[in-house]
């Protein structure tokens, strides 16, 4: 408006009025894609209703003549006050709901992944949760900032999606890891199937599918799944997940879960990832891998990253790798 370049775009004016009704339902939307959690009870364009609604509302503006839709603008929007204001009333609103919405959808993401994998890196969609808060501080300078500070924002947010979202893996190569609610599905419901199903190649089948689980049941799960991973040694491996592991003990991967989480009291994340701090905590002291580095060694026992290294230690022991080697007078080689 300040500097009169909309006198070159007279078809335009009075579109960007409804906009900011479509940024949140986009932005949801987008969360719920990455994180496999759209909604298939309600059709996506359910959200866009009440932009649909504004812009109807707006018609009589938006067909009017280009010099008439200017002279409404240089006079503040005579005549169209009532309406914009009615228009501009659930923008904020619609805000603070889809990223209410957003935010917990990612923590649901965050819940699935410890709940079906043993490692987050490259599934943990972090700089979507930046993402989310970038998008909740834009909505609080709306509401209690100016223009110039909300423009400002909006640039910053524009170039850490440009940057954050090429970078995230799959976006344009295909690789996108999504997380299956079908654990989550399956707690949150009472139905009753049978006790055996067929795989989806129609071989074997899964046993106790959704079926209530007895002590004795559960504890032979239990004594299984220990033997397999002290035999076997399964969590050496880095992307080991829930599914994997059941169908080595021919079971449904919500039974495996149950099982975990009531006989370990914990998720499936924390206790592989306790197995490989063990491991780990084994082998450091065998004086023929003192060769090795920390990190080398971490990697042997089925960590991907030195950052999950770390934070899985200090959690299972209270101590950094680097503490409990001093504490058990332990040298490793220092080569990188």
């Amino acid at each position: 408006m300040v500097s009169g370049i909309y006198l070159d775009f007279p078809y335009f004016l009075g579109m960007e009025i409804p906009l900011p009704l479509v940024h949140s339902p986009f932005f949801y939307l987008y969360v719920a894609t990455l994180t496999n959690q759209r909604s298939r009870k309600l059709h996506w364009s359910i959200h866009f209703i009440p932009v649909s609604v504004a812009f109807l509302l707006l018609s009589g503006f938006l067909i009017l003549p280009f010099e008439q839709k200017i002279i409404v603008y240089q006079n503040h929007g005579f005549g169209y006050e009532n309406l914009v204001s009615a228009i501009q009333i659930p923008i904020i609103p619609s805000g603070i709901i889809y990223i209410s919405f957003s935010l917990l959808l990612l923590k649901r993401h965050h819940i699935n992944i410890q709940r079906q994998f043993s490692y987050s890196e490259r599934i943990n969609l972090d700089w979507l949760v930046y993402l989310t808060i970038g998008m909740t501080v834009i909505w609080i300078s709306v509401i209690f900032g100016n223009d110039i500070s909300t423009f400002f924002l909006v640039d910053l947010f524009v170039l850490f999606i440009g940057y954050f979202g090429v970078k995230q893996v799959g976006i344009f190569n295909n690789q996108l890891i999504t997380i299956s609610t079908d654990t989550i599905e399956a707690e949150n419901t009472e139905e009753m199937s049978d006790p055996q199903i067929k795989n989806p190649d129609g071989n074997e089948k899964i046993k106790y599918q959704k079926t209530p689980i007895s002590d004795e049941l559960m504890l032979k799960i239990h004594q299984e799944l220990t033997l397999l991973m002290l035999t076997e040694r399964l969590f050496r491996e880095p992307e080991l997940n829930l599914s994997e592991v059941a169908k080595r003990l021919n079971i449904h991967s919500n039974t495996l879960s149950q099982v975990i989480n009531s006989m370990e009291q914990r998720n499936f994340y924390d206790y592989i990832n306790d197995f490989r701090v063990k491991e780990f905590q084994r082998i450091v002291i065998l004086p023929e891998n003192n060769k090795y580095t920390l990190l080398s060694l971490a990697f042997e026992v089925g960590f991907n990253s030195k950052t999950s290294f770390n934070r899985n230690f200090k959690k299972a022991t209270g101590l950094s790798p680097t503490q409990f080697c001093q504490q058990e007078k332990i040298q490793l080689s220092n080569r990188i």
